[in-house]
Parts: structure tokens; sequence; C-alpha cells
């Protein structure tokens, strides 16, 4: 039985829609809100990724790197003085690594169910 996709992953979806639109409600139209924009898409693309391929851990890996990476933005990119941006940077990016982290055990228990759901399984096979 293989597993069409995953709440979380939804809900992983929305966090990286509401982080790429985020730079437009805390007016941070230089290279900060250009890198939460662009990471807002990586986190729509890696989503879309474990959607479409349940067991592979990439897209979760994904996920997770940019969770973490979101939530020490402020202190790397020195907005810790806006604190409704570091406020946002710090929740969104905190839920969103959760969310990498449950949906990597999640990718590894579909995974050994399912061999089938990950990346080329069976691409250098012959059908018979």
């Amino acid at each position: 039985m293989r597993e069409k996709g995953r709440r979380t992953d939804w809900v992983a979806i929305a966090a990286g829609l509401a982080l790429g639109l985020s730079f437009l409600w805390h007016g941070m139209y230089g290279f900060s809100g250009g890198a939460l924009f662009v990471l807002g898409l990586g986190v729509i693309l890696a989503s879309v990724i474990s959607l479409t391929r349940p067991g592979a851990l990439s897209g979760e890996l994904a996920v997770l790197a940019i969770g973490v990476l979101v939530f020490a933005m402020p202190w790397l990119l020195g907005y810790t003085h806006l604190p409704l941006a570091a406020w946002t940077a710090w929740i969104i990016g905190g839920g969103i690594a959760l969310l990498g982290a449950y949906g990597l055990t999640q990718a590894g228990r579909t995974r050994r169910r399912d061999p089938e759901s990950m990346w080329g399984a069976n691409a250098n096979e012959m059908p018979t």
C-alpha cells in the first residue's frame, strides 16, 4: 500500500508559504528578506518532494536543515534588533525543523513498509 502524503507535509507547505511571505509584513526588503523568501520556497519544494515520494528521506532532511537555518538567521544576518522579524524566524524556523524531524521518522517507517516509495528503488531492474 502506497501512502500518498502526510498532513505534516501539508503543514510544512503552509509554513513555507508563511516564511516566504513574512518579509512583506516585516518590511525587510534587503538581503534578509530575500533569504526568507528563497528559504520559504525551498521548504515548499522539499515538502512537495515529500508528498510525491513519502519514503524518500531527502525532502525531510531538506525541511529539517532549512528549519534550523531559519531559526539561526536572526543571529547570522544580524536582525535580532527587529523583535517581530526575529520572533517570526524563531517560531516558524523551529516549527519547520520539528516538522522535518517528525517527517524523518515517518519517512523511515514508510520506507520500511513500502520500499517502492523512495527514489528509484527498482530503477536498475529489468521487467520480466
